[in-house]
Order: structure tokens, then C-alpha cells, then sequence
């Protein structure tokens, strides 16, 4: 039978030494992403998402741990992955304007890993396929085909690292905060864009965000970390009406809402308080315990697994332990 999975995260760890210790950004991750799906990765800043993606497309190599993508082990820097993987793997990066040459016009740009990868063969071939992904992102080739960088606005660049990112039509894509440095106007067009290209390439994704109003219409399931671990995972729908850990509670209850029905849904008697640990030095036994109401005696000494209290609805907490 073939896997349904098209990456896994097995034991996943991270860490970069500094003068001042060990950061453990990611520490002992699982999850998977099934095909054709898109995992929600939430958390404030300092959790480990980032990393967790960069770690998978390859920007970084594992501390320690699998990777797997297709069934295939991926857990090696980028330069040692095989030029198909290169391919099939892409990412979206959180400040496009970084991620862009400012010297380069933007039919250069979208068409770098077309020429690549030998998708083209002449520049004719090329314009006429950035042309089609520039179309796709909701940018009109003649007014942007030979443009640069530096005469768009943010939402334009992002939607053009969007292209870049389709443009080897590949089966996994990692969104990091795509939205984050736009303005709430422009984070819509973008998102919708994302929504369109996930519908009509079937692709399957990791969307790095934290925001969570986001993730109802993007994700299929949520995975919430919190200073290198995960502490909750469920599909999208039950994440929602259902959160189980005081840290994910405690982020719902901090989400803007606008009427009073939304109101109703957020979690009651817990309120956002105090900031994320340091990932040099965690707090012992849970690492949420320093910040959570509901606290205990073992929250303080002892780590939480990450169970299954549900079908498919996973949470690292002593409240819902069966010891």
C-alpha cells in the first residue's frame, strides 16, 4: 500500500551552539503531512516553526533525527540532496524583499529554476510559462514581466516568491509566515492566492504561521509548538472546538474576534500571561508550566508525552495523562 504520508518528522531536533549555551530552537518533533493536505505549524515567535522549516527544505541540517519525504530519508544539507528533491520541495519565505535579487527583472526571477532545472529551452519558453505563474498570482505579465524588486510593494513581491516557488511544479511547499510582513489589506490576496495555487496543483504544504484566525481556511490539520516542542495536534475542525492544552487554549483566548458569537467560542478562564522561556535554558518538566493556571507539583518536574486522548487529536499535557 502506498504511503499517505508525504512527509514525516520523526525525533526531529535542532540545536545551535552559542557563547551563552545550546539554543535547543527544535527539540524531539514528530509529525506527518498527508498528501495533498496542509499542516498548520503555530506558535509565537521563538517557538521553532521557522526552524522546523528550514530544517526540511534544507537550510539547515538535523542535531538529530529523520526526515522523511516520499519515503525517502532527507536528513542531510541541501547541497548533498538530489537535484529532484531540489525540485519538488519549495518555500515561501517570511520577507520576500530578502529573498529577491533587486538587481534581477522579476521574468528573470520566476524563470531561474525553470533554466535550473531544464524545464525550458529557450528564453521564448521561459516568458511564455512566468508569464502563466505570474497570471496565477494574480500579477499581469505586461505590467510585470520586466519590472525589479525594487518597484513593487510587499504584497507584490511575495506574490512573485509565490511563482518562483511554483514555477517546478512541486508537490510540497513551506509557507513561512507568508502574510506577516503585509498589510492586513494585501494579506487577503495573498492568502487567496495560496488557497487557489493549493487547489489546482493539489499540493501538499506546511504553513508556518502565528496566526491562528488563518488556519481555518488554509490548514487541514494543526500542530502547536511551544519553545522546540509540539504541544498539541488535531485536524483543523477539532483544534477549534476543541483545545485540549492550556497553551493552545491561551492563544485562542487571545485571538481578535468581532461579534459576540465569536465570543463565545473562545476558551474561558484563561488569559495570556507572562513570555515565551528561553530556548537556551527551558523551564524543567513541561515548559509551558511557568505561564499555565492549571499547574502542578509534576508539571514542574516531569515532561508531558505527547498522547493520542482522541482520533488523530494529540496533546503533551499532565491533565490529560494516564499516569
Amino acid at each position: 500500500m502506498e504511503n499517505e504520508y508525504i512527509l514525516e518528522i520523526r525525533n526531529l531536533k535542532k540545536y545551535f551552539p552559542t557563547p551563552y549555551g545550546t539554543v535547543k530552537a527544535v527539540d524531539n518533533i514528530s509529525l506527518k503531512v498527508k498528501k495533498g493536505t496542509t499542516m498548520g505549524l503555530v506558535g509565537e515567535s521563538g517557538s521553532g516553526k521557522s526552524t522546523t522549516g528550514h530544517v526540511v527544505v534544507g537550510l539547515f541540517p538535523p542535531t538529530d533525527g529523520k526526515i522523511l519525504f516520499k519515503g525517502q530519508d532527507i536528513s542531510m544539507p541541501l547541497e548533498r540532496r538530489p537535484k529532484n528533491l531540489k525540485r519538488d520541495i519549495q518555500m515561501v519565505f517570511q520577507d520576500p524583499a530578502s529573498s529577491l535579487n533587486p538587481k534581477k527583472i522579476i521574468r528573470d526571477i520566476v524563470g531561474l529554476p525553470l533554466k535550473v532545472h531544464g524545464m525550458v529551452s529557450s528564453r521564448e519558453e521561459m516568458e511564455e510559462k512566468v508569464s502563466k505563474l505570474l497570471e496565477m498570482v494574480e500579477l499581469p505579465p505586461e505590467d510585470f514581466l520586466y519590472r525589479k524588486p525594487t518597484d513593487l510593494g510587499g504584497g507584490e513581491k511575495q506574490a512573485v516568491s509565490i511563482a518562483r516557488a511554483i514555477a517546478t511544479n512541486p508537490s510540497f511547499v513551506i509557507f513561512d509566515e507568508p502574510t506577516s510582513a503585509l498589510d492586513v489589506s494585501i494579506q487577503a490576496k495573498i492568502i487567496n492566492a495560496i488557497l487557489n495555487i493549493q487547489k489546482e496543483f493539489r499540493l501538499s504544504s506546511l504553513f508556518i504561521t502565528h496566526d491562528l484566525s488563518l488556519m481555518r481556511n488554509i490548514s487541514s490539520y494543526v500542530a502547536i509548538m511551544y519553545l522546540g516542542k509540539i504541544c498539541e495536534m488535531a485536524p483543523t475542525e477539532t483544534f477549534f472546538q476543541k483545545p485540549l492544552h492550556p497553551y493552545t487554549q491561551m492563544l485562542l483566548s487571545s485571538v481578535p474576534v468581532l461579534t459576540k458569537e465569536e465570543e463565545e467560542l473562545k476558551p474561558k478562564g484563561i488569559k495570556s500571561v507572562g513570555e515565551i522561556g528561553s530556548p537556551i535554558n527551558p523551564p524543567s518538566g513541561c515548559r509551558f508550566h511557568p505561564r499555565c493556571p492549571f499547574a502542578t507539583e509534576i508539571c514542574k518536574k516531569k515532561e508531558p508525552k505527547l498522547v493520542e486522548v482522541e482520533p488523530e487529536h494529540y496533546v503533551a499535557c499532565h491533565l490529560y495523562s494516564s499516569e
